[in-house]
């Protein structure tokens, strides 16, 4: 598959990510006496994902985050020559899409992206729950190491074929709701990055983190999961969360 396909597939898959995911947190989790609440923001991302595995599995692998493709290059599913594009696509979709749901939610009155009410990531006082770095940190790192382990194993050769998406949209909805209340739930460098950009001010201030932290346990699970659990047959492709080998 060309470069050119790949990218465009990251870049729609993780606009649609941000749009949907973030968008149910920001437009539907709180409407006035039918939100969504955690819960469905929750499912709303797993179905992001799971939606675009089957759509654009095939074209790119379907990553839609820099730390999964990450953590695919340390355990050799994705070629290192095809990592920066790949970063690069995901980031800009999520930009992107974060930037449509800000149009969609400045035309209720009295909305206020920096009033936190914009899907955001955050630590201390900016967590929903204001738990410390620490915490924060942790929470990161555990959740996209696990995260990361699903897929490595949910698309191994060995694996029932053909389910890998349901495992999973179903591992990072549980992830949500789980982690919503400490970070507002990142695991995905880009799925930050769209919404600090809009908002600016101390969301960009602390993307660091949800940077760092996701890259640290896709890197430790992508490293971890074929010395622990050696495979012959990777099953690389065609397929969600995979892409040819070089």
């Amino acid at each position: 598959m060309q470069m050119k396909q790949r990218f465009l597939a990251e870049m729609f898959g993780t606009f649609w990510l941000v749009l949907g995911g973030c968008g149910s947190a920001v437009l539907a989790a709180k409407f006035p006496e039918t939100g969504i609440g955690f819960a469905g923001v929750s499912l709303a991302f797993g179905l992001t994902v799971l939606t675009m595995a089957y759509a654009l599995g095939h074209i790119s692998g379907a990553h839609l985050n820099p730390a999964v493709s990450v953590g695919l290059a340390v355990a050799g599913r994705l070629p290192i020559r095809d990592l920066g594009p790949y970063v690069v696509a995901q980031v800009v979709g999520g930009i992107l899409g974060a930037f449509v749901l800000s149009v969609i939610a400045n035309g209720a009155p009295g909305f206020d992206a920096a009033a936190g009410g914009f899907a955001t990531n955050g630590y201390g006082a900016y967590s929903p729950g204001h738990y410390s770095l620490l915490a924060c940190l942790a929470c990161e790192v555990v959740m996209t190491f696990f995260f990361v382990i699903v897929i490595l194993g949910a698309t191994d050769g060995r694996a029932i074929s053909g389910f890998a998406p349901l495992a999973i949209g179903l591992c990072l909805t549980l992830i949500h709701l789980i982690s919503i209340p400490v970070t507002n739930t990142s695991v995905n460098p880009a799925r930050s990055t769209g919404p600090a950009v809009i908002v600016g001010g101390a969301a960009l201030s602390q993307l660091w983190l949800f940077w760092v932290a996701p890259l640290i346990g896709a890197c430790i699970a992508g490293f971890l999961y074929p010395r622990i659990f050696p495979e012959t047959n990777v099953a690389v492709a065609p397929g969600p969360l995979a892409i040819d080998a070089p």
